[in-house]
């Protein structure tokens, strides 16, 4: 194996890594941002949890964060809160600073 292949195989372990923590930290935010809704809707315990997976699973069902926010929108809005989408993609942002501090710190 030349030294051009080893730094290639190199680069390409370094992008699988960071393509498998962004994937990891995208849901913890969602799961973050779930949690961050059940609160508002009066959801606790495993309820809150369940709700939590609901958001999760929304990115991967409908496809990305525009799917996380129209369900988070929806069904705060379903319970009479005045809430926008530009709320929520703010929640989403804050969210994503923790997540990634959580994911590498291997929680």
């Amino acid at each position: 194996m030349t030294t051009f292949d080893k730094r290639e195989e190199g680069f390409e372990k370094k992008f699988a890594l960071d393509e498998e923590q962004k994937f990891k930290a995208e849901a913890r935010r969602n799961r973050l941002l779930g949690l961050w809704a059940a609160e508002k809707l009066g959801i606790s315990g495993d309820a809150a949890n369940i709700y939590a997976k609901e958001v999760v699973a929304a990115e991967f069902g409908e496809g990305g964060d525009a799917a996380v926010v129209r369900k988070v929108t929806g069904d705060l809005s379903a319970k009479g809160m005045a809430i926008t989408e530009a709320q929520v993609r703010k929640e989403m942002t804050e969210l994503m600073a923790q997540a990634v501090a959580q994911v590498k710190a291997g929680k």
